[in-house]
Formats: structure tokens, sequence, C-alpha cells
């Protein structure tokens, strides 16, 4: 093989390294793996002396990505911060360990915050940010947005605070955001009752829906939320004389977790898979999209069934929603998971087994316990009937 030259550009044991300088690492950059020596290295070292030429030429973005406004994994590499700086401190703390074990929705809230974050503060030095300039940015996103949103956002923000000081950047207890009261919006309280669900279950059904369906069906059973339940595997499921259950682990948290599916549940989930004419195994998605083809009546392109995805999911049970209940229902998916709740509370189970199977700390967390199970003439009828057994002893 000829030899290559490529500016900062090396090679140890086979493996091509960007290495920048002593003053292009005083600009932000650092020594880049480009992967074993050949092709594909040298044109990730290509790239990154682009990235460098745009950083001299004081561009903190390249030209085809003055577009991009949202924050995510890919521009946001391409985007070189000053020295010091807020943004440069987060890339290092993306390259961590750390970032690698969060679960995959923590880094989502964390990416959802930095948007918020980076166009205020992301170039500034962290002890450059005052009370006051806190103070505002929440303030104008909780009126240009929401409060549920301001609320995430600052959040956010006190936890990348702790990260950066941890990095050398600032001073722990130097926060100015621990001066700014972090209000968050009031948790939902909408209920699902268990003929809806019925409901829901046939119309998706019957508008051939039947991953969806299925998913209605298994989400009331089991308690699980709809990001555990749409990643469901068959190997994940588990069979005895007693029944069928499913066990996996929180998406968010990684708490395991388990849901047994009732006598009808697991009646649906097998017509479903007799639907779709094939057995899945080991790792392979159970949940997938309807696919179209040219015998359903709204035409368009024919595409197979795939996996549900976060976004699909909640555009196609809109769809079912509207078509069983109208336009003007507002209530969600996740919604499932509290009526259950309030379900198992007003059977009279504990906070403390009730949290067990939906694998949170529900029992020790008075706001999540707000949240999950609500006031309702159910609980209240309860703590009348507790009250008269207590006042008969009391005599």
């Amino acid at each position: 093989m000829g030899e290559i030259k490529i500016r900062y550009y090396v090679v140890k044991r086979g493996k091509g390294f960007w290495q920048p300088t002593r003053g292009m690492r005083a600009r932000g950059f650092s020594s880049i793996p480009c992967g074993t020596d050949g092709p594909e290295a040298w044109r990730v070292a290509e790239e990154w002396n682009k990235r460098w030429q745009a950083s001299r030429k004081n561009l903190s973005v390249f030209p085809e990505l003055a577009s991009e406004t949202l924050s995510s994994p890919i521009p946001e590499e391409r985007i070189i911060y000053p020295p010091n700086s807020l943004g440069e401190a987060f890339r290092r703390y993306r390259r961590t360990e750390e970032w690698a074990r969060k679960a995959p929705r923590t880094r989502e809230d964390w990416w959802r915050g930095w948007k918020r974050i980076k166009p205020i503060f992301g170039d500034l030095p962290p002890k450059a940010v005052t009370l006051d300039d806190i103070s505002s940015w929440r303030k104008a996103i909780e009126e240009g947005v929401s409060l549920r949103e301001a609320h995430r956002a600052l959040k956010i923000w006190r936890a990348l605070w702790k990260v950066t000081a941890a990095l050398g950047y600032c001073t722990r207890d130097a926060d100015p955001s621990l001066g700014v009261r972090n209000t968050a919006a009031a948790g939902r309280s909408l209920t699902w009752t268990e003929g809806e669900a019925v409901r829901l279950f046939k119309r998706a059904w019957r508008m051939h829906y039947l991953g969806l369906a299925t998913i209605i069906a298994v989400m009331w059973s089991t308690q699980m939320s709809p990001g555990d339940v749409r990643t469901l595997r068959a190997s994940q499921l588990r069979r005895d004389a007693a029944g069928a259950a499913f066990f996996t682990s929180r998406a968010k948290t990684g708490t395991p977790v388990g849901g047994m599916l009732s006598d009808r549940t697991l009646a649906a989930l097998e017509a479903y898979l007799d639907a779709l004419g094939c057995e899945f195994h080991g790792d392979a998605p159970i949940f997938v999209t309807r696919g179209r083809d040219k015998g359903y009546p709204e035409g368009g392109r024919a595409y197979q069934p795939r996996p549900y995805t976060k976004n699909v999911l909640s555009k196609d049970f809109r769809l079912i929603r509207t078509a069983e209940f109208g336009i003007h229902e507002k209530r969600t998916l996740a919604d499932f998971r509290r009526s259950t709740a309030v379900e198992a509370i007003a059977g009279d189970a504990t906070p403390a087994a009730l949290a067990h199977a939906m694998g949170n700390t529900l029992s020790a967390s008075n706001a999540l316990f707000a949240t999950y199970c609500p006031v309702n003439i159910t609980s209240l009828r309860a703590v009348m009937e507790a009250r008269r057994r207590g006042r008969t002893k009391l005599r």
C-alpha cells in the first residue's frame, strides 16, 4: 500500500488517528480514532481536517449544517465550542463511560434539555452564567413553550452543572440555578376503564392494526409502559401451567419488571401471531406495524410491516382513538399505566407491592404515588370505610 499523506493523520499499530496539535487542542479539538488504517480511516481524518479549517475561519459549524436547529448526536459532534465552555464540557462528558451507561431514554432527556441550553449558554464558561440569566431563561421557556418543558430544562441544567463541576470547569455548590424555584407542572390524572380499553382493542383489530391491538391488550394486562411493551421480544415470554408472563426491564431505569397475561390477553397474543403467519424466536421484536399493500382502501405506497417505533406507535394510537372516541379525546396510551394502578389500589394492593410490580418507587415517593393513584371516588370511599371501621374499634 502506498504512502498516504494526510495532515495530522498518524498510524499506530495498524490503527489510524487524527492527532491535533497543542494549538488545535486549545481550540477544543482532541485525538480522534479513525479505525483500521485504510480508505475509511483516511476519509474520517479528512473530515476532521475540514472541521479544523472551518474553526480557523471562525465557523462554529459546517456550512451544510447551518440550518440544523435540533441537538442530536450527529450534528453536535461537528460543533466546535470555545475552550472552557459549557458545550466543551458536555462533549467531554459524552465521551465518558458514565454517559454510555445511561439508559437510552435518559440520554434522550439530556438531549432534549441540551436543545434548550445550547442556544443561550453553550458557548459560555459555566462561571459566566448568573442567577438572573437562569431565571430569565427558564421564564422564557415556560411562557414560550410550557411549564413542563421549563421544569425539564432546568432539571437537566442542574444535572449538567454537577457533571461540569466534576470535570473541573466550575464549583459544584456555585450553581446559579439553586436560587431559582423549579416548579413542576401538575401531574396527569386521566384514566381509562377496562371497557374503554376493550373498545380500543376491538377498533384497532377491525382496522387491521393487529400489532397495536395486541399492544393495548398487553399493556392493560401487565401494567407496563408503552416503551416497555413496544420493545418486547419473543425470548421474554414465559409460559407454565399457571399461565404466561412477560419479563423485561424498564427502558428508562433498567429496573427488572414483569407482567402477567390474562387469559383474554394471551388469546389475543396467540391470535395476533397466527395472523402474522410466522414464528418469533430469540430477540425478534414481537409487535410490528400494519404495513400496507394494494388491498387497503387508502392506497399509497406499499411497505412491509416493521417493528414499532415510539413515534409510529403514538401516531397509530391517535388514529384508533379518534376513530373510536372522536377528535376531542386526549387520553393517551401512557394513561393505561395509571389506570391499572388505580384498579390495583382500589383492590387493596399495597403501595409496596404495586411499586415492585411496576418497577418504580411509587411506595417511597409521594409525587409518584399522586401521579399513578390520583384522588377519585373509589379511594375516597375506601378511606371513609376505613374510618368507620376505626371508629367502631375506638368505641
